[in-house]
């Protein structure tokens, strides 16, 4: 069975990719090691696993270079300092900003429901909750036109 879509993007891959990705970025937060290490243990891991190996790695690098704006764009819609969110919710999130400030042919409703389902695979109980509140918000500032659009039916 074909799961690509009509634009070659594979979304169970890419799942796949984000949930690497968060594992990597989580690594990454906590070790201080370098990217380029995380993104090879991680790699190595995913060649054994169907996953966009491309969009993983884009992710990662993404977050590692652009870690410090990603932070400083999610600040107004945080109730504390990035820092103390909790790591999880915080791989997730900058994930997420990321995508949605650096990705725009990714739909911002698969940017949210992809972090939400993530949170709620790997974080706390409810913190799908507070990523939710978080990038509906990002969204609603950084993709206005696409939020505010009206939804196919």
């Amino acid at each position: 069975m074909n799961r690509r879509r009509h634009d070659g993007i594979d979304p169970v891959a890419r799942s796949r990719a984000r949930r690497r990705a968060l594992q990597a970025v989580y690594a990454w937060q906590l070790s201080g090691t370098r990217v380029d290490e995380v993104i090879a243990q991680f790699a190595h891991e995913q060649a054994h696993e169907v996953a966009d190996l491309v969009y993983f790695e884009d992710l990662v690098r993404g977050v590692d270079k652009h870690c410090d704006e990603l932070d400083a764009a999610l600040a107004p819609f945080l109730d504390r300092d990035i820092d103390q969110v909790d790591p999880i919710e915080r791989a997730v999130l900058r994930i997420a900003a990321y995508e949605l400030r650096r990705r725009p042919d990714v739909p911002y409703r698969v940017v949210l429901n992809e972090a939400i389902e993530t949170v709620k695979r790997f974080g706390a109980e409810h913190g799908h909750t507070y990523v939710n509140g978080v990038l509906d918000h990002a969204a609603a500032a950084w993709r206005p036109v696409e939020v505010q659009a009206p939804r196919a039916k």
